[in-house]
């Protein structure tokens, strides 16, 4: 996709993506106003004395990091929650308060981060702290004399440990006072037991404090407690309408771009130049109307935009064959229903208003509408003078409101339809139209519904391919043109007709100005007029 077809998509569908942003919007502000507030407190347990060792092992700190993750996991199975239920007297079921509870451990650390999420705050506070006292209980717990025992043994070697020191440093002082040998001995063999018994009571105190130090491992410390929280969680109502809104911003733009990705059908004169390398030749607004005769466009309102768009259609239709004149036109398309007999009807009262002898022949003997679009009588027609020698031409060729116009209507409907186009008959009533008038125009049937346009197009000088926007698909295009060049028909271009506005340059500069205004087509056209007027005058 090029950056203009982008836009294009983002023109023919803003309303789909404005709706939706506006409904997600909505909806989000409104789920706001009527969501109960939640409040969520938390509480950071740690587990163990680690930070209390001066120089804790490796083997300490990973037993404490591997039980911080299964108090974590503990905190939520139903142990504990159906304990911390039973204890705050709440006739809940334990997995509600599981969907209220969050736990983790802080990465790399001995901490424990347990969140509890309640619509009442002060019960929030009240679940995170039972929940912790839950989890102490369920911890082992160390007999606290053997504690105290254990703590003054440690003061006690302590206390001999520095005595005995003391005593070695004054017993080598003493050796180094000594004058005999025998008073050296005797200080010697004292300092050695003194020696002895301090790496007893070190030995001794470091056991001891490993001891103390273990029973305090698997413990549970509440280092920050669960306050009662002030505000309510959430990102905030107007926040919550802006991601809402983005969101379906988003889609709205994504379901845009896939429906435009999945429509297959014929839009743009890209599109047909893409598929059949044809020229488009015209691009014509729907017409309002109920009834055949309104949309006859070009004679009813001559100063339309619309009209607009099919004197550009008889202009660039003039000068599509150069080298050859253009006697004969078959105006077609692919399927039923597209708009080919009012397109022919239209080009045919701008080719006459234009000064040319115009026959319109209604070739269509299968769903006739010329004789609606021009209110005439369908009694005789172009069947009348094929199936009978003595009808002439002029008893069949009907007069227009259009100054030099007449209309060939298709006559009673036939059997074999095809077969009469194909015919020799048919033959020498195109040579003779050729002479009666300087255009003529075939309304045929469509090319895919049936061969009559085939058995038609190969005897005219050009077909023009009429295709409806939004609706003609692109393999059904291709297939038409495909069968016309089979037959050797000669495509002068493609018509898109109710083609949207925005896809037209000239009706957008059309419109601006108006047919009306000074700057306008008929507006400049009645200035001129005026002022010859004037001068002769």
């Amino acid at each position: 996709m090029e950056l203009r077809q982008y836009v294009n998509v983002l023109r023919k569908w803003w309303w789909l993506i404005v709706a939706a942003t506006a409904v997600a919007g909505v909806a989000a502000f409104l789920g706001s106003l009527t969501t109960p507030r939640q409040y969520q407190t938390r509480t950071t347990l740690m587990v163990g004395n680690a930070l209390a060792q001066s120089n804790p092992d490796g083997n300490t700190i990973g037993t404490i990091q591997y039980l911080a993750q299964f108090y974590a996991d503990l905190v939520r199975r139903e142990p504990v929650l159906r304990g911390t239920l039973n204890k705050l007297g709440l006739d809940w079921d334990w997995g509600l308060l599981q969907g209220m509870v969050s736990s983790r451990t802080v990465p790399g650390t001995q901490l424990i981060e347990i969140a509890v999420l309640d619509m009442d705050p002060q019960r929030a506070k009240m679940l995170a702290d039972e929940l912790v006292q839950q989890l102490q209980d369920r911890t082992p717990r160390q007999d606290e004399a053997a504690r105290q025992f254990i703590q003054a043994q440690l003061t006690d070697l302590q206390n001999n440990i520095t005595r005995s020191q003391d005593d070695i440093l004054k017993l080598r002082d003493a050796i180094a006072q000594a004058t005999s040998a025998r008073q050296i001995q005797e200080t010697n063999a004292r300092l050695d037991l003194l020696r002895a018994q301090v790496s007893d009571g070190q030995t001794t105190y470091a056991g001891l404090l490993v001891s103390l130090q273990q029973g305090s491992t698997n413990q549970l410390n509440v280092i920050e407690p669960a306050q009662a929280p002030n505000s309510p969680v959430g990102t905030g109502a107007l926040t919550s309408v802006f991601i809402a809104a983005a969101i379906g911003l988003m889609l709205a733009g994504g379901a845009a771009f896939l429906l435009e990705y999945l429509d297959d059908t014929v839009k743009t004169s890209d599109d047909v130049r893409q598929l059949t390398a044809l020229a488009t030749l015209g691009g014509v607004p729907r017409i309002a109307g109920d009834n055949y005769a309104a949309k006859l466009i070009t004679l009813r309102q001559p100063r339309s935009p619309i009209a607009e768009a099919y004197r550009m259609l008889r202009t660039n239709l003039q000068f599509s064959l150069v080298d050859k004149p253009l006697r004969t036109l078959m105006v077609t398309s692919p399927n039923p229903e597209e708009g080919k007999s009012i397109s022919a009807a239209n080009l045919a009262v701008m080719l006459a208003q234009a000064g040319q002898r115009v026959v319109l022949v209604d070739a269509d003997l299968r769903r006739p509408v010329q004789h609606r679009l021009f209110e005439l009588s369908n009694q005789t027609g172009l069947t009348t003078i094929l199936l009978e020698a003595s009808i002439h031409l002029t008893e069949v060729m009907q007069d227009t409101p259009v100054e030099n116009l007449k209309v060939i209507t298709s006559g009673p409907l036939p059997p074999n339809p095809s077969e009469l186009l194909g015919s020799k008959r048919m033959g020498n009533l195109i040579d003779t139209l050729k002479q009666e008038a300087e255009m003529v125009i075939f309304d045929s049937p469509p090319v895919m519904a049936v061969s009559d346009a085939n058995v038609l197009a190969a005897r005219l000088d050009g077909t023009l391919l009429v295709v409806d926007a939004g609706r003609t698909r692109r393999s059904t295009l291709r297939r038409s043109h495909e069968n016309l060049v089979a037959v050797g028909a000669s495509i002068l271009g493609v018509v898109i007709n109710r083609c949207h506005p925005q896809n037209q340059e000239y009706l957008s500069y059309y419109s601006q100005e108006g047919p009306n205004k000074p700057g306008g087509l008929f507006g400049r056209r009645r200035a001129r007029q005026a002022t010859a007027a004037k001068g002769k005058g």
